[in-house]
């Protein structure tokens, strides 16, 4: 592999017989790709020109890149060094980022490539740009991570969290909160590993008073660790689910509850559904009251129409004594079924074909008729086309007939769905077409 990382930590004294390398202030070598260089042309002619050098190389990086060349982008990073030694300091500046982004993207995939290469890459590219020393710090703890080395990263975090440069800025502080919650998220992992060791023991056993402790001293570091992050705006899914699985373990319903409810409510957290699910799951566990379940779920609804909780939704609202709960349940229904994800989705079909009997038993057909004024145009075409009636019909018997008692309720018995269905000889749906045919004759919306 040709290593341009070994660049980046050959000493300055090493020679270069050829006279086609750059050395920086700095002592790095910076070699010179002059086949490559002289071969860009511009406006007719040659360029020697030092941005647009630089330029060229790094659009033959990005080809290289985008068609997985590894190899060929690294030989080509080997020119790009020498935007560390730009004359204009704002590109200067931001030479190191740009560095640290292709060459790390192109040691991950590079088949050479070896942990030990990118760990040098790494810690080079921190010192190099000082700026992006958190950055770098935990992305290659990332990389760590995804090879198995949870020692190794949770050093390089604890390395990263004493770091500091100047005065403390805002943006530096969110990127310590950042790394205190990834070490409290390794934290977590070797807690987790306890707390399964922990349910494993006696309770009158030595051990278990001593593992108990440990998990205990755990659990605080993390705590510590997560709650800074947690409070800063932000999407933090990970550590708050982490967080919340502690609290709860040792019984602070009231400090979960809290946590849940902030990350959901809060005006300064952007939108975030998991926020909800968690929230929901949470107050489920609590056996919280329904209306409470259905406030929560109806956010999410608001957020996601088609989340898989919208049937569970579903179920609370039918079961409600409000009237516009019930209503309500109708719409998530028909929105649930409005998105192509959830076309197949038989249970949504069951619930609605079960629903929609209901209701009309309870003489509320102004209800389905609302809901079907602005689908009519298109939910015909998009659910029951005579190409679907036979396509559903071949894969999944209990889908087709489900959806033509749907199809017969909205259309009426002319429908090409519904037709099709309800003429298939099948022993055992004989009773249930005859019964179906029987209840579309009598409900079906359409009819005068």
């Amino acid at each position: 592999m040709s290593d341009f990382s070994e660049d980046l930590l050959r000493p300055t004294k090493e020679d270069d017989p050829a006279g086609r390398s750059v050395r920086s202030g700095s002592g790095m070598r910076l070699p010179w790709l002059q086949k490559h260089v002289e071969s860009v042309p511009t406006r007719g002619k040659k360029e020697k020109d030092f941005a647009q050098t630089t330029s060229a190389c790094l659009s033959f990086i990005q080809d290289a890149l985008l068609k997985h060349q590894w190899q060929r982008a690294a030989e080509y990073m080997h020119s790009y060094l020498q935007t560390l030694e730009d004359s204009d300091s704002q590109k200067r500046q931001a030479a190191p980022e740009m560095i640290w982004k292709l060459g790390s993207e192109i040691l991950y995939y590079h088949p050479k490539s070896s942990v030990e290469t990118f760990n040098a890459f790494a810690d080079r590219m921190k010192n190099i740009g000082v700026m992006n020393y958190l950055t770098i710090s935990l992305q290659h703890t990332l990389y760590l991570l995804h090879h198995g080395l949870l020692d190794d990263a949770s050093r390089n975090l604890s390395q990263a969290e004493t770091w500091r440069y100047g005065e403390k800025s805002s943006s530096q502080e969110a990127l310590i909160n950042l790394v205190q919650a990834y070490k409290g998220l390794l934290q977590y992992y070797t807690w987790s590993k306890k707390k399964k060791e922990l349910s494993e023991l006696d309770e009158d056993d030595y051990a278990y008073s001593t593992a108990s402790q440990n998990m205990f001293s755990h659990s605080w570091k993390t705590s510590i660790n997560f709650s800074a992050l947690i409070q800063t705006p932000g999407v933090w899914d990970p550590f708050v689910k982490s967080y919340v699985e502690m609290l709860e373990f040792y019984g602070d319903q009231d400090g979960a509850r809290e946590v849940l409810t902030n990350y959901a409510y809060d005006e300064k957290f952007p939108s975030n559904p998991n926020a909800h699910v968690y929230l929901y799951n949470f107050l489920k566990r609590e056996k919280a009251p329904r209306e409470k379940l259905i406030s929560v779920l109806k956010i999410l609804y608001q957020i996601v129409p088609s989340h898989k909780l919208m049937l569970e939704f579903h179920r609370l609202l039918r079961k409600s004594d409000q009237e516009e709960h019930r209503r309500l349940g109708l719409e998530v229904l028909f929105g649930v079924l409005d998105f192509a994800g959830c076309a197949k989705n038989v249970t949504a079909w069951q619930c609605l074909a079960k629903y929609l009997r209901q209701i009309l038993m309870r003489s509320h057909p102004a209800w389905i008729q609302e809901e079907w004024n602005s689908r009519k145009s298109w939910w015909p075409g998009f659910h029951f086309s005579s190409f679907w009636a036979k396509s559903d019909w071949k894969e999944d018997r209990a889908l087709a007939y489900e959806k033509a008692f749907v199809a017969g309720i909205l259309l009426g018995k002319g429908c090409k769905y519904f037709r099709y269905i309800s003429k298939q000889d099948h022993q055992v749906l004989r009773k249930k077409f005859k019964r179906m045919k029987k209840l579309v004759k009598k409900h079906s919306i359409v009819n005068p």
